[in-house]
């Protein structure tokens, strides 16, 4: 069955949460919501990547994930730490995390890759068109998926060039990085051709804007369109869900796979 990863922001400035759970004791007891309601892992985060957001400094960021992760680890789920700065990840590492989420795809630090392969944690590497503070303007390809299926294909051959086994690479299409609403549509409609990649897929459409655009819906009133489209991105192949509503989404699910069998 899909895996669920249910999002942990220790932010003041992410698009749909920020600020709520900022305090680290806020965060922890988020997670342990979220792990509880059947998220198989849990991503914490101290960096926002919404569209246009300013970067964290790297002590800040420690600050903000470590104690978290700490408090989180021995939970039943599997702690993943969401940072493109290998010092973070190192210090996540050595607090409970197994999995670092790089949406730069080992791009924006030099360290990253090899500490990845030393210390043998799961790599999830995403597609993104420029850096969050300019990749929504004027997003253009010539064919997105095609696009991002020979961005991926490189990316992973770059992870295991650098000494990254394999089996520990998953790819993410990075929905709502550097893509229009069509861009997003037309990636969710075509999964299937990641998949040839080989590597289990991780999908994030949680409240994004692309959902927005279809119905005017606010980013905290975005649940149905979340659970449409993740559970068609499910039915395409996705092997990890990447969402902020672990309950519902869990939900819906088990139905889809009930009545799909």
């Amino acid at each position: 069955m899909t895996e669920l990863m249910g999002v942990v922001n220790v932010t003041p400035d992410s698009f749909s949460d920020g600020g709520l759970y900022l305090d680290p004791e806020a965060a922890i007891a988020h997670g342990r919501e979220l792990a509880a309601a059947g998220a198989e892992i849990l991503d914490v985060g101290g960096e926002s990547t919404r569209p246009g957001a300013d970067p964290v400094g790297e002590e800040e960021e420690l600050r903000r994930v470590v104690p978290v992760i700490r408090g989180l680890s021995g939970s039943r789920s599997r702690i993943s730490v969401d940072t493109s700065k290998a010092a973070v990840a190192a210090d996540a590492l050595d607090a409970g995390a197994e999995i670092v989420n790089d949406v730069t795809a080992l791009r924006g630090d030099p360290e990253m890759a090899g500490l990845c392969a030393e210390r043998g944690a799961t790599v999830v590497l995403m597609h993104m068109l420029g850096e969050p503070r300019t990749m929504q303007e004027d997003p253009r390809y010539e064919d997105v998926v095609d696009a991002v299926k020979a961005f991926l294909a490189e990316r992973l051959e770059a992870a295991v060039a650098a000494g990254v086994a394999e089996e520990r690479v998953w790819l993410d299409p990075g929905i709502g990085f550097g893509k229009t609403g069509a861009h997003n549509m037309e990636l969710l409609r075509r999964l299937g051709e990641l998949c040839e990649l080989g590597r289990p897929l991780v999908v994030g459409t949680s409240r994004k804007s692309f959902i927005g655009r279809v119905d005017g819906s606010p980013a905290d009133q975005r649940l149905g369109g979340t659970i449409a489209s993740s559970v068609l991105a499910a039915a395409e192949g996705a092997d990890v869900l990447r969402v902020h509503d672990v309950a519902e989404m869990r939900q819906a699910l088990a139905v889809a796979t009930a009545v799909l069998g």
